[in-house]
């Protein structure tokens, strides 16, 4: 330490997990220990760690790092009374939602990354923090360096957010960008994807079938609609469906395919939604691409604004994690504990199912190439209340059947559903192959 901090308060962490995401937060408090220390006039300690793996940390660390108590018992993070903030960043439900009750019913403060412990158990964790007036802080669950949750909850706290769509999951990000650019398969894609670690190898499905965007919206919607929004509560669809052929009639039609999460708040009602739509290649969310993240925001007073960056990776992720214990050492005072943010739920607003909303959606049929087909097709539609706005047909290589592509005005979901499934029943229709929702985002 530099002499010149040693006059200054000592905030000290405890740390549970020393993985990929929490190494690196690791590095950048030591990195800027002093840099630190002079923003915010406190030292930043890292005092304690708890690694349930001690055989992966390497000897070095331990005789460079002798002041720190390394151990792998979590335990002896939660019971330290000298610790004043515990950093969860083990991931998953249990047993990080046990060590993080248990902290905060100790009177510290926590800071975690875990996007599956908030959107399945922030409830309980709000109440046991607001009971022992303390806070609980998790920036990085959601967009990774991107800040938005702090925003949401400070200085776009007096608007009525009424909209949010984000894109929200790098890897599929990834992946659809590589199946437009690369003109590859889902499945090619995919692969690349796990090449390069931007997915799992051995169970990407927490990406590709929407779980991980999910998770992250209802943290958002959450904090923005100012009632609870759980995982359960989120309608999601993957993106496993999307073909090649998808990909290039959205381009031709002026549309580009993203994995939206979509929430919106209207008349007292919430609904909540993860699953590929096309988009207008004019709007700003359809240039995201790659592994970057993005947030759009639609505020009352505010208006539009949106949040880009990567949403992932150890340094974007570590930046939200050090913020986060920055926020809470600042005025932290151990005779006077109180709470940064707590919790912004003060309705219970009714969740509107995927069935009962509108979308316009984009529907691909292969059927046969004979008279009478469109006939048949449009009886179906008409009798489930579901308008095209437009049709275009693409002939197929075999001559016997050909491409149908439709966009529908706005639709009842339910109606929609209906009608697709006695589309698929007529015997002119060899298979529908898609059916994915368009998103004007205005």
């Amino acid at each position: 330490m530099n002499n010149k901090n040693k006059s200054m308060d000592n905030i000290n962490i405890g740390m549970i997990g020393l993985g990929y995401i929490a190494s690196g937060v690791f590095s950048l408090i030591q990195e800027q220990k002093d840099y630190l220390a002079q923003k915010i006039r406190k030292n930043i300690n890292i005092t304690r760690i708890a690694e349930r793996n001690l055989d992966k940390i390497d000897s070095s660390f331990v005789k460079k790092f002798r002041e720190i108590k390394i151990t792998d018992n979590a335990d002896d993070v939660i019971r330290d009374e000298n610790i004043d903030i515990v950093v969860e960043l083990i991931g998953g439900i249990e047993p990080a939602y046990d060590y993080v009750y248990r902290a905060l019913d100790s009177g510290k403060y926590v800071v975690t990354a875990n996007k599956d412990l908030i959107a399945n158990k922030g409830a309980e964790l709000f109440e046991v923090a607001e009971k022992n007036n303390v806070d609980i802080l998790f920036e990085a669950s959601v967009g990774g360096g991107i800040p938005i949750i702090g925003p949401l909850k400070s200085s776009l706290a007096s608007n009525n957010i009424y909209k949010i769509v984000g894109i929200l999951n790098g890897t599929t990000n990834y992946i659809l960008t590589r199946m437009e650019k690369d003109n590859l398969s889902f499945d090619d894609a995919l692969k690349k994807a796990q090449e390069l670690g931007y997915a799992e190898k051995a169970n990407p499905s927490s990406d590709i079938e929407g779980y991980d965007a999910a998770c992250k919206l209802a943290i958002l919607s959450t904090i923005a609609f100012n009632s609870r929004v759980k995982l359960d509560d989120v309608y999601k669809e993957g993106i496993t469906g999307i073909l090649p052929d998808d990909i290039k009639n959205a381009m031709d039609m002026g549309y580009r395919i993203k994995l939206l999460a979509v929430g919106v708040e209207d008349s007292g009602t919430i609904n909540v939604r993860v699953h590929p739509a096309l988009i207008p290649v004019g709007h700003i969310l359809a240039s995201i691409e790659d592994t970057f993240n993005a947030v759009y925001i639609y505020g009352n007073y505010v208006g539009e604004i949106m949040s880009y960056g990567r949403g992932a990776g150890d340094r974007p992720t570590a930046s939200s994690v050090a913020g986060d214990i920055l926020k809470i050492a600042r005025n932290f005072d151990r005779k006077k504990k109180g709470k940064i943010y707590g919790c912004s739920c003060f309705e219970n607003k009714r969740f509107r199912l995927i069935d009962e909303t509108e979308s316009k959606f984009y529907i691909l049929m292969d059927v046969l190439d004979r008279p009478g087909v469109l006939a048949k097709i449009a009886e179906v539609f008409g009798k489930n209340r579901v308008s095209i706005n437009s049709m275009v047909q693409k002939q197929t290589s075999r001559g016997k059947s050909a491409r149908l592509i439709f966009i529908t005005h706005k639709v009842v979901n339910r109606n929609l559903s209906r009608s697709i499934k006695e589309m698929s029943e007529l015997d002119v229709v060899n298979k529908v192959l898609s059916v994915i929702r368009v998103e004007d985002l205005n």
